[in-house]
């Protein structure tokens, strides 16, 4: 295969993420089942174990999670005893997730996650920082794009 062709399917951005999030899907999976935990569900424990107590929505904001995906989410999660669903006290429009003493503590049963997860992935840990920030400036920048691309009926 001509490694000048522009077109080649190794050579494409689009097919490396790909592949890579199925290798990465199915690691985390390995590690989260004995945990009990899926992937987003992984996701929702690590934002509230950075941060307990956040509002529903603010959470849903963090996780780019609309309210159709992340209730069903907290819904599971509430029912295996790792967090709970409160009105806020100051104003009772806020809903605010918050971890149990369950949920706390299985943070102690994922902290070894992620070493395990880049070592399944053959990074070490510079590497695998150098690889987070790379991914963190194609979202950002991304996402500015979207933010300015023309919207509408006259959007090309």
């Amino acid at each position: 295969m001509p490694t000048d062709n522009p077109l080649a399917l190794d050579r494409q951005l689009c097919f490396a993420l790909y592949s890579g999030e199925k290798a990465v899907s199915a690691a985390y999976r390995e590690l989260l089942g004995p945990l009990g935990l899926t992937y987003p569900q992984y996701l929702v424990m690590l934002a509230l174990w950075e941060e307990d107590g956040q509002p529903v929505s603010g959470l849903g904001r963090r996780l780019g999670l609309d309210s159709g995906t992340l209730s069903p989410l907290l819904k599971r999660l509430e029912s295996a005893g790792h967090l709970r669903r409160d009105r806020d006290a100051a104003d009772e429009r806020v809903v605010r997730a918050r971890l149990t003493a369950a949920g706390a503590a299985l943070r102690r049963d994922a902290l070894p996650v992620p070493g395990e997860l880049f070592a399944r992935m053959g990074l070490d840990p510079a590497e695998a920082a150098e690889l987070g920030r790379l991914l963190g400036k194609i979202c950002s920048t991304g996402r500015a794009a979207a933010a300015q691309a023309p919207r509408g009926k006259d959007a090309p």
